[in-house]
């Protein structure tokens, strides 16, 4: 029986992919747990696995295939003595996306064409992952897939679960559940003049046309998303480093021979780590309809990559080292740059940091990240006058702008956390105690 492989959901919020390379070809024998594709997501590009066994016996999709939705038929799977000649050719194979710029309308009506594999069921609002052939077994007998525990890669549905498994009520079938669907959600903000629109007002001038990519798509989506619903309010502050800069410069004489150098970013991560502990209220994000508070400080930090940005989260930074979050952000920094971080590696987190002081930036705000209550955008340290005692002396001032989400943090709340991570880097020494 022919099997279709489908585009995995390799990330909770993957919608659609590109497919960037296939590692195996037409006739090639494959198993559970072999490599099948390199799939580029909007942040990475990651291997997709196969699930079952078989024969390739035709490839749908072609390399380089982008805005391949999740769910779309991407190659088929064969048994011994079939035939590709010999299968029936699935709408979704007749309609499957050319290389270039067919590929997203032609992967958006894929999914419903392939009626062999039904849609997989949700379990508390997530959706179920089961293989092709679980689903197809299951709707042959009547099996409810979110009753299953999956036994394969990442808890996985698949064949082996659904044949000893007893016929239950089946999943209701998808055209019932579509009035439900169908019910009015709130209204959107205009998105604005068509593209079309906006290139006849530069008729006749030498203009050149960027497409967006899946990592640029995704950061106009959701950032997008975050200004016009959330509301933000902004908390600004600035701290004197000379303390800090004097006791850097001191630590790194130490560590100079372990080959660690510490930035001051390395200390403002630590120092927002801390006050994420002492003022606990503020180490929260929305969750729709609810405020959910952390107990460890995970705390995400903006690195910029070639056409676009990563935010990948430093899990239980309160705990760590100084020279153990700076060896930590700086391989993780390196494999945003290439692409290769996993998406637990840049998911979650309650509070990021943006930092373009590097770039003589004095003062900026930050846009909120979601389901984050705030970020912290960190501007350059700048040598200013200040007064002192009743005497005018010069020290190094670095302006910070809170970005707050009033839905989760108010302002006195907002408040009391910006003076906590002022009060870290002004007194450097007390983050190692």
């Amino acid at each position: 029986m022919a099997t279709e492989i489908l585009m995995p959901a390799l990330s909770p919020t993957m919608e659609e992919g590109t497919l960037a390379k296939w590692l195996v070809k037409e006739g090639d024998t494959v198993k559970s747990g072999d490599i099948l594709a390199e799939i580029e997501t909007d942040k990475a590009t990651m291997e997709f696995e196969a699930v079952d066994e078989g024969i390739v016996g035709k490839i749908l999709v072609a390399e380089g295939s982008a805005g391949v939705k999740v769910n779309t038929a991407i190659a088929v799977l064969i048994e011994e003595g079939e035939s590709a000649d010999d299968l029936p050719a699935p709408k979704a194979q007749a309609d499957a996306p050319a290389p270039k710029a067919e590929a997203a309308p032609a992967a958006a009506a894929a999914p419903a064409a392939a009626a062999p594999a039904p849609a997989a069921p949700s379990r508390d609002g997530n959706r179920v992952f089961a293989s092709p052939l679980a689903r197809r077994i299951a709707a042959e007998k009547g099996i409810d897939l979110s009753a299953l525990k999956g036994t394969g890669p990442h808890g996985r549905i698949v064949k082996a679960d659904v044949e000893g498994a007893k016929p239950g009520a089946a999943a209701a079938p998808a055209q019932a559940a579509a009035p439900a669907a169908a019910a009015p959600a709130a209204a959107k903000p205009a998105a604005g003049p068509s593209a079309e629109t906006i290139l006849k007002m530069y008729e006749g001038r030498e203009i050149e046309e960027v497409a967006l990519d899946g990592m640029r798509r995704t950061i106009a989506a959701r950032l997008g998303e975050a200004k016009q619903t959330i509301p933000h309010f902004y908390l600004r502050r600035s701290a004197k480093l000379d303390e800090l800069m004097k006791f850097r410069a001191t630590l790194n004489k130490q560590l100079e021979s372990r080959g660690v150098k510490l930035s001051v970013n390395d200390f403002i991560i630590k120092a927002c780590a801390l006050a994420l502990q002492e003022v606990p209220d503020a180490n929260a994000i929305w969750a729709g309809d609810r405020i959910v508070k952390l107990k460890p400080s995970d705390v995400a930090v903006a690195v910029a990559v070639e056409g676009g940005l990563f935010t990948p989260v430093l899990k239980d930074a309160q705990q760590k080292t100084l020279s153990a979050l700076s060896s930590e952000m700086k391989d993780l920094a390196n494999r945003a740059k290439s692409k290769k971080l996993a998406p637990h590696e840049y998911q979650g987190g309650s509070f990021a940091i943006s930092n373009l002081g590097m770039f003589g930036i004095e003062n900026f705000d930050a846009v909120i990240n979601p389901p984050h209550g705030a970020i912290l955008a960190v501007g350059a340290g700048i040598q200013t006058p200040v007064v002192e005692n009743g005497e005018v002396v010069v020290r190094n001032v670095m302006s910070m702008t809170l970005s707050v989400d009033h839905r989760v943090i108010d302002g006195a709340l907002g408040a009391q956390l910006l003076q906590a991570i002022v009060a870290h880097l002004e007194n450097p020494m007390g983050m190692l105690a």
